[in-house]
């Protein structure tokens, strides 16, 4: 897909079902990991992280985990997510950190013990976004298994423990979020795992978009980091999908990396 090229006819979103509450489709949306403030737009869809932010009153909430690595060790918290206090044997050991995110090491999924091990490990995570009122959730680097040569997990492993982590957030009647990832398509995403939208970072930088919404129609929300990027996405989807222009760092408004567009 070229830029200002047309988005492939979307189908409708997907059907969510049971008592989980849907994404409302083309909705304002803001991408808060970095710590929450008030929408630009007064409302709307935001995403926050699970152990600093809170659910947005009145709006659309979606909790952040970072399911499939670890945090980097922070000396002023003291996270369940963090490296150190994961259960060892559930980190990767005998490779390095993610190549892009430093400190970020990849859960061992390899094995179904550990799959139920490292769930069991984020259910206090996952029910604290329900506790504090969200309404979906978002598992980071579903694709972990993409970054580094050799490892002892695959595709089928990962979408496996996909599975596992959404029938526990939806048993809490939380909806759950597909975290990038284009190539698994209708028949995993929805049919195997059971996602009900997506959260989607630079669909429009990769020329992915059109890929996601073929999946999840309308109900995909969209981080740009790039101006380009931004443009991209605004002109393929931006007429159906929320779609947000974010610096890298997601930072709050008082920082002077703050960026913010929407469309």
């Amino acid at each position: 897909m070229t830029d200002g090229a047309e988005a492939p006819e979307s189908p409708d979103a997907p059907e969510v079902s049971g008592t989980v509450r849907a994404l409302p489709a083309n909705t304002p949306f803001d991408y808060q990991i970095g710590g929450d403030y008030p929408p630009p737009s007064g409302g709307g869809v935001v995403a926050r992280d699970w152990f600093i932010g809170s659910a947005l009153p009145g709006g659309y909430s979606i909790c952040y985990v970072n399911a499939f690595q670890t945090q980097d060790d922070d000396d002023e918290l003291d996270r369940p997510d963090e490296r150190s206090n994961w259960p060892a044997s559930l980190v990767l050991s005998g490779f390095e950190d993610d190549p892009d995110w430093a400190g970020e090491f990849l859960v061992d999924i390899s094995t179904s013990a550990k799959r139920t091990a490292a769930a069991d490990h984020l259910d206090p995570m996952i029910q604290v976004c329900a506790d504090k009122g969200f309404d979906a959730v978002e598992y980071d680097n579903l694709d972990s298994w993409t970054r580094l040569d050799g490892l002892p997990f695959d595709r089928s492993d990962s979408i496996a423990f996909a599975t596992i982590i959404t029938d526990r957030a939806h048993a809490l009647g939380m909806a759950v979020a597909q975290k990038n990832t284009a190539d698994l398509g209708a028949e995993v995403s929805l049919d195997v795992i059971g996602f009900d939208f997506a959260v989607v970072e630079q669909c429009g930088a990769f020329d992915e978009c059109g890929r996601f919404a073929d999946v999840f129609g309308d109900a995909i929300v969209v981080i740009e980091y790039t101006d380009d990027g931004f443009a991209t996405a605004c002109s393929t989807v931006g007429d159906r999908s929320s779609v947000v222009r974010r610096d890298l760092l997601v930072a709050t408004p008082e920082s002077s990396d703050y960026v913010h567009d929407e469309c």
